[in-house]
């Protein structure tokens, strides 16, 4: 016990032993992540119960974005900083934390009681074609679920703590409980009290993510006290420079609450479907596009802070080729291995074939836009880091509102033009099963980002590229790349499927393998010959010792 406690409070100044860890944990995390929703699809399977709660979940997620995302812990690092004198916490960074806690503890609180006794009206805004009684059971979940915005925004506020003493083991495994806690509620809850079991889990991840950053923020010697005299100048300060980026995320809440008022309406089991197409293509967009806009953050803030708006430009280019080298052959991987892919992750019992061809289409249609997310990751960090958070601020506005207005007017020609329909379920080959009208929502998603990242692309050539054509050549070599990986992909599926069969696990496992493998070794070669210059930097990253790197940990709200 002893070695576990001294393991959890230990102070990790080698950069090296952090980056480790971070990488580990983040994969774990993801990795669970996967077997959460393997869960789901398991126990409950896409149903009007497990719609319900991931109905639930909505309210209770934009309190914690519009509110805990001002107290970040990207924001809040610094001022903590600051206010320290050596390795110690001061009286006055004390203080600061104090009024930080007691502020938004108490908005949290307030806010989360209003909506707990105001959820029946709500929830007839995010769920108006779900029946009273269904309607019933997700306010009882988003009742439940209102204590997870309080308990991971006080955790947000604890990592600061953990953070700045470099205690990464804590600060890697939170997530990692969080997860752990959902796949518990679905285990060992879900059976003894239902639907409402899952929503304990929830609860319990977020005591768990929160028990942990309390533990090592005693170690640190910051114990929570609440503040009768606050100085609210800070507070302020920091909450204006948070309110860009939060007002973003939940621009984007908002659209999904919609995408989610519209599903309510169709076939029961479409909200899970979505849902779980959108955590799937969430793992590589988490992987490459998140992965390289937050390391190429501080560089491009450094670089426009110090003048060196050349440099700027060079990363700023360079990143955007490489999220563009990498997502692409994603994509066409994405939609060609679909039924492997959501098969392996998600059949299982309840679960049925029709709900794997349902979810691998909706999959195939986010797969669209998995480019165009990562590239808005890094472009709107290119403005934040030139100091204009207006910019992609009404460019998230213009999409969030493209999003909902599209998803209206696609469920509309889908229903009513029998043209449209027959073709879009006769390219996803899901025309003999029912449901098919939820691809809509992903589409509507999908076009809306595609539209922000033009609308983004276009002012980043205006305000900082100027003339230059950055990306065009990567993109029609890993385009080229891309289409030769799914060519050969696709043509691995037909070889290798009567040879393993899809029967089972482990055949249908072998034949996305496989046929993946194939697919990305023509793309390599083909890259090879065009000399890409992408890859020529992979091969020489690989060659140096690139795990040495410094690691960026994101804020907690973004795990």
């Amino acid at each position: 016990m002893n070695k576990i406690l001294r393991l959890l409070g230990k102070e990790f100044g080698n950069i090296n032993q952090a980056a480790l860890l971070l990488g580990s944990f983040a994969l774990l995390s993801q990795i669970l992540g996967l077997f959460r929703d393997r869960s789901l699809a398991h126990f409950i399977g896409p149903s009007q119960s497990l719609d319900a709660y991931y109905a639930a979940f909505r309210i209770p997620d934009l309190i914690f974005i519009s509110i805990a995302s001002l107290a970040s812990i990207t924001v809040l690092i610094p001022f903590v900083v600051e206010k320290m004198s050596g390795d110690g916490v001061t009286q006055e960074a004390r203080k600061f934390l104090n009024d930080v806690f007691t502020v938004f503890f108490t908005v949290m609180a307030v806010v989360s009681i209003i909506a707990f006794f105001l959820m029946p009206h709500v929830v007839s805004f995010v769920t108006p074609g779900f029946s009273p009684v269904l309607q019933m059971k997700v306010v009882e979940l988003s009742r439940i679920m209102l204590l997870s915005p309080i308990l991971l925004g006080l955790s947000n506020l604890f990592g600061t703590i953990t953070q700045i003493f470099r205690k990464f083991f804590i600060y890697a495994l939170s997530p990692v409980f969080y997860n752990l806690g959902i796949i518990i509620g679905v285990l060992f809850l879900y059976p003894v009290f239902g639907i409402h079991g899952v929503a304990m889990g929830v609860v319990l991840g977020a005591l768990m993510h929160f028990l942990i950053q309390v533990f090592a923020s005693y170690g640190c010697g910051f114990k929570p006290r609440f503040s009768f005299s606050i100085n609210f100048k800070d507070i302020r300060k920091a909450v204006l420079i948070s309110l860009p980026r939060t007002l973003g995320l939940s621009f984007n809440n908002i659209a999904l609450i919609v995408i989610i008022s519209f599903a309510s309406f169709l076939k029961g089991g479409s909200i899970s479907i979505f849902n779980f197409s959108l955590n799937l293509q969430s793992v590589p967009l988490g992987i490459i596009g998140l992965s390289y806009a937050v390391a190429a953050f501080p560089t491009l803030t450094k670089s426009f802070s110090s003048g060196k708006i050349d440099d700027f430009k060079n990363h700023l280019k360079s990143a955007a080729r490489q999220i563009i080298f990498w997502s692409l052959p994603i994509t066409f991987l994405f939609i060609v291995l679909r039924a492997q892919i959501v098969r392996v992750i998600l059949g299982s019992r309840l679960f049925s074939w029709e709900n794997t061809r349902l979810v691998a289409a909706s999959l195939a249609v986010f797969s669209i836009s998995i480019v165009a997310q990562g590239l808005i990751a890094l472009f709107a960090r290119a403005y934040y880091a030139g100091g204009n958070t207006r910019r992609p601020l009404l460019i998230n506005f213009v999409s969030s509102l493209s999003i909902i207005l599209f998803s209206y007017l696609f469920l509309f020609i889908f229903k009513h033009n029998s043209f449209f329909q027959y073709f879009i379920e006769s390219l996803f080959k899901v025309s003999d099963i029912s449901g098919t009208e939820v691809l809509m929502l992903p589409l509507a998603y999908s076009l809306g980002t595609i539209i922000n990242v033009v609308l983004l692309w276009s002012f980043i050539k205006r305000d900082f590229i100027k003339k230059e054509h950055f990306i065009l050549k990567t993109f029609f070599q890993s385009l080229g790349a891309s289409f030769f990986i799914g060519i050969v992909s696709y043509l691995g599926l037909y070889i290798f499927s009567p040879i393993f069969g899809t029967n089972t696990f482990l055949g249908v496992f072998l034949q996305g393998l496989i046929s993946g493998i194939l697919g990305i070794s023509a793309g390599i070669f083909v890259l090879y010959l065009l000399k890409n210059e992408e890859l020529k930097d992979l091969s020489k990253t690989l060659k140096t010792k690139f795990w040495r790197t410094k690691v960026i940990a994101p804020s907690q709200e973004g795990l």
